[in-house]
């Protein structure tokens, strides 16, 4: 279509090779609904005739992803030509007045990324709502935490989810802070300069939902940093649930038999029939990678290119829309999953062979009897030094063994009471005494999920705002040019009051 003024023909493999006809597939509606907007802001501006834009808008409502040629350039000249066709060029010619492609495109990825962050928080949302229902289950089941994949110290299943939820609440944020940066419009900036016709750029971003106007116009068309910053923020997410997958595929297995994984999440072996194997989670684990690596190709890409429009921004978008897609499956599959763990609540020997029970000896050796930390770090650190050389666990300590080793590594005399020995081998115990804030004492832990059960609510009613404004938007563009289209010149003044109030 844009060949035979100053090109000549193209050829078909150059075209093909260009093409982003199937990666503007999902960009179809929002380029039809910019497309609405600029004729209606043209019409009120006066910058082409009133019934030329009622032409305009009725084949503009005609139009939809399914009607549009799929052998056409772009989206954008898909729509232009199906326009042409129903009005004539004398009319559809002027539909691409004061527009380019490249405002165009920067804002039809705009809207559409709109809808999918909001997908996304959503998505968020309700996981993190399955962490809490399922954190309330497990107040009082106590599970075993680790460093360096090494036994460390007790905690409750309850305060290990709420971890989780934390790290998703962060992720929000960004998404939420992301949001109201991608809901800026470009729209007006044309090819890079803006236009000399008087057209009203705040009109077009208001009809389309946007929360401003990307004033500068080089900035408008030559920026994709809020692609980059999607990214970013969707790799982080990503991130953040590949290390929640990695703990289930560690703890679900025999050696460490700490979950469960519900049969319908789990696959077996084609030779070995014991096996009940974590793939769901694992495949979320190397998703995580696809999504790291669409971030590093966008932002690799972007690095090294001039100012304003290039043809590479095209290459961008397909590895966004792959993130999204990816990142949005994997929070759907932790969602229904995480509900359904089963986690085992026996944990006293694992706990006594794997000594998780020596810092609160150390601590109750500073507590009681006075002793430095280090120094007391010491000692108990020979006290499990020889059990293990004797094939013995911490609850086997006695207050003679104190008194010796405590001589022998550091050159106290110590006598401990039977009691205040016992007190550090058992892990529920310990668990209750950890009353900090921010703790995994059952205690704490109830207090942190009612703050956020609250938290939570105010978070849910915001993106529900923020979706319920995307909606009303559209509402309104669709009312607009529902009555223009219908309208008389005659009407058009008085119709304009009416919107604008």
């Amino acid at each position: 279509m844009l060949h035979g003024g100053r090109l000549g023909d193209v050829r078909d493999d150059v075209a093909a090779f260009t093409s982003s006809r199937k990666n503007d597939l999902c960009l179809s509606d929002s380029v039809i609904s910019i497309n609405k907007a600029h004729v209606v802001m043209l019409m009120e501006q006066k910058i082409i005739p009133w019934q030329d834009g009622v032409k305009l808008l009725k084949a503009l409502l005609t139009q939809s992803a399914s009607n549009l040629d799929p052998h056409a350039e772009d989206v954008h000249m898909a729509l232009e030509e199906s326009v042409l066709a129903k009005t004539g060029p004398e009319i559809g010619g002027n539909l691409h007045v004061a527009k380019s492609r490249n405002d165009q495109v920067a804002t039809a990825i705009r809207m559409r990324l709109r809808q999918e962050l909001q997908i996304i928080m959503f998505e968020i949302l309700k996981m993190q709502e399955s962490l809490l229902v399922t954190a309330e289950k497990h107040v009082d089941t106590v599970i075993l935490a680790y460093t360096h994949l090494q036994p460390a110290q007790p905690v409750t299943f309850a305060h290990y989810l709420l971890s989780h939820f934390d790290a998703l609440d962060r992720d929000l944020q960004r998404m939420r802070d992301a949001y109201s940066r991608v809901n800026l419009c470009p729209l007006g900036a044309c090819a890079l300069a803006t236009t000399s016709f008087p057209i009203n750029r705040s009109r077009t971003a208001e009809l389309l939902g946007f929360s401003d106007v990307l004033e500068n116009s080089i900035d408008a068309v030559g920026s994709r940093d809020f692609i980059v910053e999607t990214l970013a923020n969707l790799a982080l997410n990503a991130v953040n649930l590949s290390r929640l997958a990695e703990d289930l595929i560690v703890w679900s297995s025999p050696d460490f038999g700490t979950i469960e994984l519900p049969d319908e999440f789990t696959s077996t072996s084609s030779i070995m029939p014991q096996k009940k194997n974590p793939e769901v989670l694992e495949v979320i684990r190397a998703r995580a990678s696809y999504i790291i690596g669409d971030y590093v190709a966008v932002i690799a890409a972007l690095k090294s290119l001039p100012s304003t429009y290039n043809l590479d921004f095209q290459e961008m978008t397909p590895k966004l829309w792959a993130a999204t897609n990816n990142l949005c499956a994997s929070l759907n599959i932790f969602t229904k999953l995480i509900p359904n763990l089963k986690v085992s609540g026996n944990v006293e020997h694992k706990a006594a062979v794997g000594f998780v029970g020596a810092t609160e000896l150390a601590n109750m050796l500073v507590r009681k009897y006075h002793i430095a930390f280090r120094t007391a770090h010491k000692i108990t650190g020979s006290i499990v030094k020889e059990l293990v050389a004797s094939k013995k666990t911490l609850p086997d300590t006695t207050p003679q063994l104190i008194e010796k080793l405590a001589y022998e590594s550091v050159g106290l005399k110590l006598t401990v009471k039977t009691e205040d020995i016992g007190e550090c081998s058992n892990p529920r115990k310990l668990v209750e005494t950890y009353q900090v804030k921010g703790g995994p004492s059952p205690v704490i832990v109830k207090n942190t999920l009612a703050k956020k059960v609250e938290a939570l609510q105010l978070l849910k009613d915001e993106i529900i705002k923020i979706k319920e404004t995307y909606e009303n938007r559209a509402k309104q563009l669709n009312d607009v040019v529902e009555t223009y289209s219908i309208s008389e010149l005659s009407v058009e003044n008085d119709f304009n009051k009416k919107v604008r109030k």
